[in-house]
């Protein structure tokens, strides 16, 4: 019987091991080089491992910030499409779809932040913070992706910011959890605190 129980305890690290990114998972948790340094409560999922998988990139010329439309108030959950006709952009494009009055986010702030990721490849919401507590983190490198590191600064508390990120500053090749490796990432955030 303890034979058993052990060999189903190892089944169940095992199969959370392969599922990778937990609901619970935030900007905070994503790797940097590498590097899954989380800002929350410590986790006691097991840590992800690499994504075989990688998307294929469309051809054609590569998607203006312009061309991605966001719907929806600052403060409520948008709504993101992506286009079909044109590839991802191989730079970071940033966007403010609504400008803060705050103090600006620099490097080093510690931020309140709420925001929906969506997949370019999928077209679909893949996580988002709107209805829940917003994420707290500082703003520096190896807490975040390069993705947000570099795309933040500038932004004014009350505001709401299109951040698009290649894998280079994203997940890289690796991808992470169920977000596949060279994915392009969009991510709509409202900055709701700047600052301690």
């Amino acid at each position: 019987m303890r034979k058993t129980a052990a060999m189903t305890a190892i089944l169940i690290s095992t199969v959370l091991a392969v599922t990778g990114c937990t609901p619970s998972e935030r900007p905070s948790d994503l790797p940097d080089g590498g590097a899954n340094v989380s800002q929350s409560a410590p986790s006691s999922a097991a840590p992800a491992t690499t994504t075989a998988a990688t998307v294929s990139v469309p051809a054609g010329p590569p998607c203006a910030v312009d061309k991605v439309v966001v719907t929806g108030a600052a403060g409520q959950k948008p709504t993101v499409t992506i286009p079909a006709d044109c590839a991802p952009p191989a730079e970071l494009l940033t966007k403010d779809l609504i400008p803060g009055t705050g103090p600006a986010i620099k490097l080093g702030d510690e931020l309140q932040m709420h925001y929906a990721l969506y997949t370019w490849s999928t077209k679909s919401e893949n996580q988002a913070s709107f209805g829940s507590a917003p994420l707290e983190t500082p703003l520096e490198k190896g807490a975040l992706i390069d993705g947000w590191v570099e795309g933040l600064p500038g932004m004014k508390q009350g505001g709401r910011r299109l951040l698009v990120v290649p894998p280079a500053k994203g997940y890289k090749a690796a991808g992470k959890g169920n977000i596949k490796g060279n994915e392009t990432l969009v991510f709509v955030v409202d900055a709701i605190k700047v600052g301690a």
